[in-house]
């Protein structure tokens, strides 16, 4: 096992607080249970750990994630190989998109979703637009809801770099979708893009009476 994994698994159990584990769970509604880490624990220990055992080898970086991802009995485990793929910016291309991809189907919650789709798939589209977005079309009409939720969420910190065709289609391929993630994704997307851009947004909604309630109310929030 790589040093890292082993360090961390120590250093969450050693930190475990059965007592909040369990209130933890069910705020997340998660099947895979809780240590009771809270967040700025779990963020001291990840500082001192990645220090302490840094990658030189984006080969052995990736293992590390992978096997700390794949090997996890508790969540706070997969919030740290989350915060692992974010320790180095610098090997961040279009070919970790399988891996991402495998992180969203395997992961399949809202909490893990994000984040991959906003912090990681997000900027490699707007890095790499010619390599990320025929990906993220595959995923609008996706059997898995998770693909098709980061299709429409990855990206809402675009600002005025949007692609807009890109975020159309995504909304339009799941506008009747009656899943309360898509739902609520194609409301948060929207109401994002109306900071920047209000008129499109108003014009977007105004086209589209089959929005759901829930999008619309969303999309309109701030406006």
């Amino acid at each position: 096992m790589n040093g890292l994994v082993t360090a961390i698994h120590e250093g969450l159990r050693s930190a475990a607080d059965p007592a909040k584990a369990p209130e933890m769970q069910r705020y997340m509604k998660s099947e895979m249970p809780f240590l009771g880490v809270p967040k700025p624990e779990r963020a001291r220990l990840a500082r001192s750990l990645f220090g302490e055992f840094p990658f030189t080898s984006r080969d052995e970086w990736l293992d590390a994630v992978l096997e700390l991802w794949r090997g996890a009995t508790y969540r706070e485990e997969r919030y740290l190989a989350l915060d692992l793929v974010g320790r180095y910016p610098k090997w961040q291309d279009p070919t970790l998109l399988p891996v991402y991809d495998e992180l969203v189907v395997t992961g399949a919650w809202w909490d893990f979703v994000d984040e991959i789709a906003s912090r990681r798939i997000g900027p490699l589209l707007r890095a790499h637009p010619d390599d990320v977005e025929p990906v993220v079309r595959t995923w609008m009409t996706d059997p898995d809801r998770w693909r098709r939720r980061v299709s429409i969420i990855c990206q809402l910190g675009s600002k005025g770099e949007t692609d807009l065709d890109l975020l159309r289609d995504a909304i339009e391929a799941n506008i009747a979708d009656p899943d309360f993630f898509l739902r609520k994704g194609i409301g948060w997307a929207l109401r994002q893009h109306a900071r920047v851009d209000p008129g499109w947004v108003r014009a977007f909604v105004e086209a589209h009476p089959e929005l759901s309630p829930l999008s619309r109310r969303e999309a309109l929030k701030h406006l």
